[in-house]
């Protein structure tokens, strides 16, 4: 692997949103200071939390984090893209405070995004875990073809369609250039559901992605995580953002694709729930 060198201007931020975050952003917060990268700035941003996110976050004196509390709450929507202006980094990465990162993921990521020298690559994102309250792994869920390397926009388009679902992963599997996300704009939580997946299109439009197939992030599910709570609209959020897709013809989708991923939708969100259920202690 090549040597990742500091830049003098700053390599990376990685940016925590959180809502009532105590319970598991330390975890978030430990596995972005154990980075073997280190060329980074950690931002938190609460949303005004009425729990002790505050607290477990002062116990974090690395002088790479940069704590900011809303003096309102302004939604998930609002929140991530205030992540988005308050970054400084070359690269971006959102971490919602559920979830965590192995040790390696910022070396892995930022490497192939700093060896694209044409960038070609709008993304570069990477297999995960799914891990329950107590960080046990339930599940580790990667890319289709699973093979390390270039995948065609779009492929990964087509590809997370007909399959229902997100294929391109969490926030905390995805790395892109910050210059591109101030090209395409903001986060669209118009559809919450697929607010992640809705900006990697976006991002997609602009070149290909890059998969590493190593599990190099982790995904919580748990009770009362905002990811459940939208997780029971999600055959209707999808079906709303295939038709969304649908007018944009860069996407390049056939009536096959959007009649299928719309079955594909209806079944995921069945076999989602039940996961929930058997997993995570929650009711259908």
């Amino acid at each position: 692997m090549n040597t990742i060198h500091s830049n003098p201007t700053l390599m990376l931020s990685v940016c925590i949103p959180t809502y009532r975050g105590a319970t598991h952003i330390g975890a978030a917060i430990e596995s972005v200071l154990k980075q073997d990268f280190t060329d980074y700035e950690l931002i938190i941003i609460d949303d005004n939390s009425p729990d002790r996110t505050d607290k477990v976050v002062s116990n974090y004196q690395d002088h790479r984090i940069r704590y900011i509390k809303n003096p309102v709450n302004l939604g998930p929507e609002n929140n991530w893209n205030k992540c988005l202006t308050e970054a400084k980094g070359k690269y971006f990465k959102l971490l919602p405070h559920d979830d965590i990162l192995a040790p390696d993921c910022l070396t892995r990521q930022v490497e192939v995004l700093e060896n694209d020298f044409n960038q070609l690559l709008a993304l570069v994102f990477c297999a995960r875990h799914i891990i329950n309250c107590d960080g046990r792994v339930i599940a580790t869920r990667g890319y289709q073809a699973g093979k390390k390397g270039i995948i065609s926009r779009y492929e990964v388009i087509k590809k997370s369609i007909l399959s229902g679902t997100n294929l391109i992963g969490e926030p905390g599997a995805v790395m892109f250039r910050r210059s591109l996300s101030e090209k395409i704009g903001p986060f669209d939580g118009s559809i919450p559901y697929i607010i992640d997946l809705d900006y990697w299109f976006r991002l997609l439009l602009n070149g290909d992605a890059y998969y590493l197939a190593r599990p190099l992030a982790s995904f919580r599910v748990a009770p009362g995580s905002w990811s459940i709570d939208i997780g029971r609209c999600q055959s209707d959020d999808f079906r709303d953002f295939i038709n969304r897709c649908k007018l944009n013809s860069e996407y390049r989708l056939t009536r096959v694709d959007i009649l299928l991923g719309t079955l594909m939708a209806k079944l995921n969100n069945y076999l989602r729930l039940l996961f929930y259920k058997l997993y995570v202690n929650t009711s259908i």
